[in-house]
């Protein structure tokens, strides 16, 4: 039993049922969760998957002993690349409403497209370098390229404020991710 609760198999299979249900509920009930639901949750799910994954090193340093912060120490990587799917599903929704290169363009100017996709663009690389092999080859400057997650999450955020119908939600989690990035810089230097 501790062996599946160890697998990264199940890990995976947890963090894919919010997308799966988001499939399933746009497939099966169109009309009643349609695009906007779609883009929601999943950019939901890729903000708090990230929020979870800056949330780690504050943990580990306040909790260095305790089995959930190590847990999450060892699946980092994890929890980050889950982020990138639901980005990556969130910009692929976007992309099917607007069907055309020409519209996509079009909107590029807006500045919470623009943070969107300027978010996206940093976590790409993180998500392709997200393995051992990247690790090994890449040694000290896989740390260095890895803390692109810091602007990339702010222009996440960015884009999730600006882009929100009521931004009262965004703004909490902006004050959340505030809170962990505070916390973090304040038990580094400690």
């Amino acid at each position: 039993m501790s062996r599946l609760l160890a697998s990264r198999y199940l890990l995976w299979f947890i963090l894919a049922l919010p997308g799966l249900r988001l499939a399933g509920r746009w497939q099966f009930t169109p009309d009643a969760y349609g695009y906007g639901h779609a883009i929601a949750d999943s950019g939901d799910w890729a903000a708090w998957l990230l929020m979870v994954t800056l949330a780690v090193t504050p943990l580990r340093l306040l909790f260095r002993k305790s089995a959930v912060a190590k847990w999450l120490v060892r699946h980092r990587r994890d929890l980050g690349v889950a982020s990138f799917a639901y980005a990556l599903l969130h910009t692929g929704v976007y992309l099917w409403k607007k069907g055309t290169l020409e519209l996509v363009l079009a909107e590029m100017g807006e500045g919470f497209i623009l943070a969107g996709w300027l978010a996206f663009a940093l976590f790409l690389p993180l998500a392709i370098t997200s393995n051992d092999a990247s690790m090994r080859a890449l040694k000290r400057s896989w740390k260095t390229l890895h803390r692109l997650v810091y602007p990339a999450a702010v222009l996440t955020f960015l884009h999730w404020v600006w882009s929100a119908f009521d931004p009262t939600t965004a703004w909490i989690h902006v004050g959340i991710l505030a809170a962990i990035e505070g916390l973090r810089i304040w038990l580094q230097r400690r």
